[in-house]
């Protein structure tokens, strides 16, 4: 059995991805469920690996928008806690998704393999890139992702956490003190989560009773796509299989 820590699980989109090719995940603290990464420490020696993706708003080009308009993102840089937890828990391997802008991580004794790789290479619709850095204990290993050879002829943006949002969210402080929206943006907002899972690959009958419309949108767009999720779980589980 591999057993998997994932870090910063979100709503698990990517933890879907690896349990479907049999891996077993063991899902650590997420800020979604009041969870501190920071107060976090895994056992030694106890996970066959690592995965997870932290928060990267702060390496988003999105973020120069946030900053211009006298904000700052919601996350700091979180990857240093993700190479501490990496260093605590000493797997054999970890797997790190990101923006393509974020830094590669660094943890003394794993040599990593990174590269940036779009959604639409899976023959999904949904332009998405994401970087993904794989490392492995030792020497070198390079993932060999499998991609269609043509890509969709249909086309769509990327999934964004920020679709569900209603536009009295940004607008007004006052106005977002409201705890109810006008019905046309309810209904809005649950036409966005279906179109949202749909891009993101999640069957028709998903859903996160506990949420409101609104953080249904913000979550499921944050996650990662489940056709590149499960890309690289089968990637990951053929250079184990290859390494026994």
């Amino acid at each position: 059995m591999n057993l998997v820590l994932s870090l910063f699980p979100g709503v698990g989109l990517l933890d879907r991805a690896f349990e479907e090719h049999g891996f077993c995940i063991v899902r650590g603290p997420d800020y979604l469920w009041g969870g501190d990464i920071c107060k976090f420490h895994p056992p030694a020696g106890r996970f066959d690996g690592v995965i997870g993706g932290p928060p990267c708003q702060c390496f988003s080009s999105l973020s120069h928008m946030v900053r211009h308009n006298g904000h700052q993102p919601k996350f700091g840089n979180l990857i240093p806690e993700f190479e501490r937890c990496v260093r605590e828990a000493r797997p054999p391997w970890f797997l790190m998704e990101e923006v393509p802008q974020a830094p590669v991580p660094t943890v003394i004794g794993y040599s990593v393999h990174s590269f940036v790789i779009n959604n639409r290479q899976f023959g999904e619709a949904q332009n998405r890139l994401r970087r993904w850095s794989f490392g492995w204990r030792g020497q070198r290993r390079i993932l060999m992702i499998d991609t269609v050879a043509l890509e969709s002829p249909e086309f769509d943006y990327a999934a964004c956490g920020g679709e569900g949002r209603s536009p009295a969210s940004s607008a007004d402080p006052k106005k977002r003190k409201r705890k109810s929206l006008p019905l046309c943006r309810v209904v809005r907002s649950k036409e966005v989560f279906e179109s949202l899972k749909r891009k993101q690959g999640l069957p028709e009958d998903f859903d996160l009773a506990p949420f409101t419309v609104r953080a249904k949108c913000q979550a499921v767009g944050n996650g990662v796509p489940m056709a590149m999720g499960r890309a690289m779980a089968k990637a990951v589980k053929e250079m184990i299989d290859a390494s026994s």
